[in-house]
């Protein structure tokens, strides 16, 4: 079974930056495009932005200029860089391979059957 851990969230003022971490195995981004969701309390879990294999990227229109999906291939991690921070970024981050099932489970069930996920609070 693949194991994602993410990590590197925190409290932070708007206009602060993070950069989240997540680690799986080589084969885990070998196999799969990878994805960054994220859900307020009581909100859906939103899919903000994903990277293909082949390199493509997309990012949600909440977030898209201030972050950046990138992989590390030496340490086999996904980082997402959260720059320009808003309070209404304060949500559980998940990173999730990207298949369209993983999209239709979020609309179903929401995030947290993906683990604890890694918290950020943006305050005002």
């Amino acid at each position: 079974e693949e194991e994602l851990v993410e990590s590197g969230g925190g409290s932070v003022q708007t206009g602060g930056s993070l950069r989240l971490s997540c680690t799986a195995s080589e084969r885990t981004f070998a196999r799969w495009d990878m994805g960054w969701y994220r859900q307020a309390p009581g909100g859906p879990c939103e899919l903000i932005s994903y990277k293909r294999r082949d390199g493509l990227t997309w990012y949600s229109a909440s977030v898209r200029g201030r972050f950046s999906i990138s992989l590390d291939t030496e340490k086999y991690v996904l980082l997402l860089q959260m720059n320009d921070l808003k309070p209404e970024d304060t949500a559980t981050y998940h990173c999730q391979t990207d298949p369209v099932e993983a999209r239709l489970a979020a609309t179903t069930y929401g995030c947290g059957g993906w683990g604890q996920g890694t918290l950020v609070t943006v305050s005002s």
